[in-house]
């Protein structure tokens, strides 16, 4: 439930607000749910081409901007009683694995951003933060329990856009600290669903496994391929819960970061039985056991915000998947006829 159902929202849904990011696959559904809970002025920025966003944004001021350029970020910002910065360059291990750099540049966007907010008078910031910022030593069992907000310290993210989200965490914290603009963080745990990455190497688990399923049955193969030995373990969360649960913290009174993701531990092999049986068939699986499987177990602990907030995920692992399966098998099929007509 958002905050502002019962009436006690601080969020004005008359004001501007910004959504950095609205290109992306989240961004995309935050813009829409905003637009359906009533916010009337919702500006939607992305360094992406308009044409290339993963969704149409009807009922957003659509704008093309580098936020790593200060004037850029000044300009995305003005007049905005909220941002959300969910901006970022990222992706599954197929990308983290092999871009940490360009991963760990992302926090000169929240630098940009929390300068231009405080200097505009932004009300609330919220950021974006991820999984991927907890100790890769409390991620080595396949059956680790769920990491509480407190065990990020010590620190030791695994990669390079675990560091960035952690940076830019901490950055946000003290702009807080010093300068009285009003934060909130989530963390957000493998998120899926349609309109996701589904190919191209940005795309996590659950798209690569819907891809590779749709593939095998468009192709009439009996295989699909894993990386790892497929018991690597995650929780994963449905965007609408996603969205639904970044606008309860961002509207809420939890200064701490709070963990935004399912309970359920769920092991890539669990996963692709999952989808096997929402597409009817039943594949041989060849594990490529040197290819980037991440950490061996990781999955979220969500006390935190359901004792403050009362939120926990809404929507089933089946019944998300499901939604997520038929949305990238229509993509894998348009792509193929796509290709033999040309």
């Amino acid at each position: 439930m958002f905050a502002g159902d019962r009436g006690d929202h601080v969020l004005n849904r008359a004001e501007r607000v910004l959504v950095a990011g609205a290109g992306g696959f989240i961004g995309g559904h935050l813009v829409r749910y905003l637009a359906a809970q009533g916010f009337a002025e919702i500006r939607a920025v992305d360094i992406l081409p308009v044409a290339r966003w993963s969704q149409p944004a009807p009922a957003a001021e659509c704008v093309e901007l580098d936020l790593r350029d200060r004037a850029a970020a000044a300009a995305a910002v003005a007049g905005c009683a909220a941002v959300v910065n969910l901006a970022a360059e990222t992706g599954g291990m197929g990308f983290v694995s092999q871009h940490g750099a360009a991963a760990m540049l992302s926090a000169a966007i929240s630098a940009q951003l929390l300068e231009a907010a405080r200097d505009a008078g932004v009300a609330r910031y919220f950021f974006a933060s991820c999984a991927g910022v907890y100790p890769a030593g409390l991620q080595q069992l396949a059956d680790a329990p769920g990491v509480p907000e407190q065990d990020v310290y010590p620190a030791m993210p695994p990669d390079g856009s675990g560091w960035a989200a952690l940076f830019s965490e901490r950055l946000a914290q003290q702009f807080e600290a010093d300068f009285g603009l009003t934060v909130r963080i989530a963390r957000l745990h493998s998120v899926y669903g349609p309109h996701c990455a589904w190919e191209g190497g940005r795309e996590r688990a659950p798209a690569a496994l819907c891809r590779k399923i749709a593939e095998a049955i468009l192709a009439g193969a009996d295989e699909i391929e894993i990386w790892g030995d497929g018991n690597q373990t995650r929780s994963f969360l449905h965007v609408d819960d996603c969205v639904r649960g970044m606008l309860l913290i961002l509207d809420g009174a939890v200064g701490q970061p709070c963990n935004l993701g399912s309970a359920e531990l769920v092991s890539v092999n669990q996963l692709a039985d999952v989808v096997e049986e929402i597409a009817g068939v039943r594949l041989k699986r060849r594990y490529q056991l040197a290819a980037p499987a991440g950490v061996r177990g990781r999955t979220s602990d969500n006390a935190r915000l359901r004792e403050a907030l009362g939120w926990e995920p809404a929507i089933t692992l089946r019944e998300g998947m499901t939604g997520t399966y038929r949305w990238i098998a229509s993509q894998v099929s348009a792509r193929t006829l796509t290709g033999r007509r040309g």
